[in-house]
């Protein structure tokens, strides 16, 4: 039996739509409980454009990605669970919200440091 650890959703965004980004990130961090990550202007990861990241526990994954759907103002989204495998989690387990993102999944690592996981110590 595979553990979840909780998800990660990653908002992308580009130069132009990163005052979306920003309104939508402070949006989510008042709206939902989760941990938000600062916005990365840069790659970050296996993540090669600009994105941030919102750190949730599984159950609030019922609120916040249904309200992604509707309301991510037309940015694209990727939502992964927390497992034993990064890789899988960023291929095969994701799920797209708008057109997805090609991830360098070669980097990745087979495990998730603590500050990424629910209850870390900061969102990166």
């Amino acid at each position: 039996m595979i553990e979840n650890k909780g998800y990660h959703a990653h908002i992308y965004y580009n130069p132009e739509t990163r005052p979306v980004a920003e309104r939508l990130r402070e949006t989510i961090a008042t709206k939902f409980a989760v941990r938000v990550g600062e916005l990365s202007d840069e790659p970050r990861g296996p993540h090669p454009v600009s994105q941030f990241v919102a750190i949730m526990e599984a159950p609030e994954f019922q609120n916040m990605v249904p309200w992604l759907m509707l309301n991510r103002e037309g940015l694209d989204v990727l939502v992964h669970p927390l497992t034993e495998s990064s890789y899988d989690d960023h291929s095969k387990n994701a799920l797209w919200l708008g057109t997805p993102v090609p991830m360098r999944l070669e980097i990745l690592r087979p495990t998730y440091s603590p500050g990424l996981l629910p209850g870390g110590a900061r969102a990166a």
